[in-house]
């Protein structure tokens, strides 16, 4: 991903971070995979594996920050050395919030599995919906280390979509809520869930919006989606 520099020791350094940064991001798939898997089949096994790996995720973090930290006390970048190791820092951050987020996914599964929750509630929507953020996660990882801005545009779209699967699903476990109060703790469990699955797409899209400002040197974060279009395609 870096550009060659004359200190080969410094492209060293950021392909090895770059490399850190891209391992960390595999590690928080899998994460979300099992998440996903304890959902689909109210595992308990999977639920602790989640647990196990955001031991791994957060210890991963706090090595990336650091070798970042030193990296640029070391070689006080500028420009678009210091653009890259900025946008390596905030999405080594939102990799590890969707660690989070998967790990809030486990702890609701468990809540789900422990009160021994009716399952006739529409879990099978919220599947689709994780399967979507996951898939999203993946394509901004590849986007990232490709520094692919038409892709980065094209995740930021695809996040609209897990937004509308939110949506529509608390519309639905409100109407279960209404005609079977019984299922209110379970339907809580659930909104929770669906929740941390739209934080992941958020976090992804954040991802791609650091690709934008990597290249292009553009801060899209707040920008109109046309806006941002006329930004990556300058």
């Amino acid at each position: 991903m870096p550009e060659k520099h004359l200190s080969s020791q410094f492209d060293s350094e950021l392909n090895s971070v770059s490399s850190r940064v891209m391992e960390l991001g595999g590690l928080v798939e899998s994460q979300i995979r099992q998440a996903i898997y304890a959902l689909s089949q109210f595992s308990m096994e999977a639920v602790e594996q989640v647990a196990s790996i955001e031991q791994r995720v957060n210890a991963m973090e706090v090595e990336i920050d650091h070798e970042l930290s030193s990296i640029i006390a070391r070689r006080q970048p500028t420009a678009r050395d210091l653009r890259l190791l900025i946008a390596f820092s905030k999405a080594t951050a939102n990799l590890e919030r969707m660690g989070d987020e998967a790990h809030k996914m486990a702890r609701m599964v468990k809540s789900i599995i422990e009160s021994g929750a009716a399952r006739s509630l529409p879990s099978s929507d919220l599947r689709m919906a994780a399967d979507l953020a996951s898939g999203l996660l993946r394509k901004a990882l590849d986007a990232f280390a490709r520094l692919d801005t038409k892709a980065a545009l094209d995740i930021l779209k695809e996040d609209d979509l897990i937004d509308k699967e939110f949506d529509g699903f608390v519309r639905k476990l409100v109407t279960y809520m209404m005609e079977d109060p019984r299922t209110i703790s379970a339907s809580l469990d659930l909104l929770f869930l669906a929740k941390a699955i739209e934080r992941i797409g958020d976090h992804s899209k954040n991802v791609a919006e650091l690709i934008i400002y990597l290249v292009k040197g553009k801060d899209v974060r707040h920008a109109a989606m046309n806006d941002i279009e006329s930004a990556v395609l300058q």
